[in-house]
């Protein structure tokens, strides 16, 4: 440092008596500055360590679990992604939220580790959740949900907190999900129906019986590599076992006529859902053999179609081994949300099913892609050429997995 001053006062003899006064005032003043700089964002970092110490100390971080719900419409899945701002998901915005209410410190936020933090499911772009369940480490801050929803958007809301073990982790402890598809019921219409007429559609009783028995063929362990991508028939983790599928009774929404299917397995695949229900669509409407679905669990590759992401919601996810180990031990809560149910039904009703139906009315997402299923072939096995299509249509779709 003192080099470098006396260095520029040598320059001082060329210049006029002012602009070397001028000089001489700058060369003295820099390292003083510099010392005050430095010393100034020392004394800001100490503030906020003994800040961030203080309240370490005042609410001590536990492992906790959070009930969330949210509406996905306009968001690219739940699970952040790091580097691509640009596709804002549910945790991005969770995650702004406990760093603003205090439940995190700020830099946990830039890395999600520092608050071991677990989604229990992935869910794709635009699909919504009513049970969604979290684990991390908090500081319990008082009022603590309610200062986190402050600080959230109204399509996505935390419903309940509970206490949980040290290792626990939302998705390796997770059992099963439960998911539900809402569709407009002309879905099931027979393929030479006018889709330009859909109020006028209603579907009959035993049409809805021939739905379920399809939908109970998938009940059990099959192999689902033709309901995913990237997976071959020999990959053990294509194998997934499903211990519910059904759809329920018809319901009118806006003059059109809905209905929800239900489907409860111990994980589910990227797309799994969807394709499970878009088969059964090709077989109901008239384009596909009912042999295609158990032809579809063998070794070949089959085409099976892909239904729309707008009406997939995950209802629940349940953890019946840590209820039966812990729940009952008198120090930890069962995870289990009767008192949080009344609260679950009324944001499914105030934004899960209204944007359902209203984007379901205005886009006609399920009619457009009804329109697709005669471009597929549901006889022969797939070629190298379209499997490589479907595949670059996969990728483009969304990056996350369904759980």
């Amino acid at each position: 440092m003192y080099s470098a001053i006396f260095t520029g006062l040598k320059l001082l003899c060329t210049m006029s008596e002012e602009a070397r006064d001028q000089e001489t005032a700058k060369l003295l003043k820099r390292p003083n500055e510099v010392n005050e700089d430095s010393a100034e964002s020392a004394t800001k970092r100490i503030k906020a360590e003994g800040e961030h110490n203080e309240d370490d100390k005042r609410f001590p971080k536990k492992k906790v679990v959070l009930l969330l719900a949210y509406s996905g419409k306009g968001y690219y899945g739940m699970q952040r992604n790091p580097g691509n701002s640009q596709f804002r998901t549910i945790e991005d915005d969770l995650v702004t939220a406990l760093v603003k209410s205090g439940c995190i410190p700020g830099n946990h936020g830039d890395d999600m580790r520092k608050m071991s933090f677990q989604r229990c499911a992935r869910t794709d772009k635009g699909v919504s959740a009513a049970g969604q369940v979290v684990s991390l480490k908090l500081r319990l801050i008082e009022d603590i949900i309610e200062k986190i929803n402050e600080n959230l958007p109204p399509q996505i809301r935390v419903l309940g907190l509970k206490r949980v073990t040290q290792g626990f982790n939302s998705k390796n402890n997770c059992d099963a999900r439960t998911y539900a598809y809402m569709l407009p019921t002309v879905a099931f219409s027979p393929k030479d129906y006018d889709t330009e007429n859909i109020a006028a559609f209603r579907l009959a009783a035993e049409t809805l019986q021939k739905v379920n028995q399809l939908f109970a063929l998938y009940k059990g362990t099959h192999n689902f590599h033709n309901f995913t991508s990237q997976k071959a028939p020999s990959d053990p983790s294509a194998r997934r076992y499903i211990t519910e599928m059904s759809c329920g009774e018809p319901f009118v929404r806006n003059s059109y006529e809905f209905a929800v299917i239900t489907v409860r397995g111990q994980s589910f695949m990227l797309h799994q859902i969807r394709k499970m229900i878009g088969l059964v669509i090709a077989v109901i409407r008239g384009f596909a053999k009912e042999e295609v679905m158990e032809r579809s669990w063998g070794q070949e590759k089959v085409d099976v179609p892909k239904a729309p992401g707008l009406g997939l919601v995950l209802e629940r996810v349940h953890f019946d081994r840590y209820n039966k180990r812990f729940g009952g031990d008198g120090l930890h809560e069962r995870l289990e949300w009767e008192r949080e149910e009344e609260a679950i039904k009324a944001f499914k009703e105030a934004h899960i099913y209204p944007t359902i139906v209203k984007t379901e009315c205005e886009e006609g997402s399920m009619v457009s892609w009804m329109a697709t299923l005669p471009s597929h072939d549901f006889e022969a096995t797939v070629t190298g050429t379209q499997d490589n299509k479907d595949q670059k249509q996969e990728n483009a779709d969304e990056g996350n997995g369904s759980d």
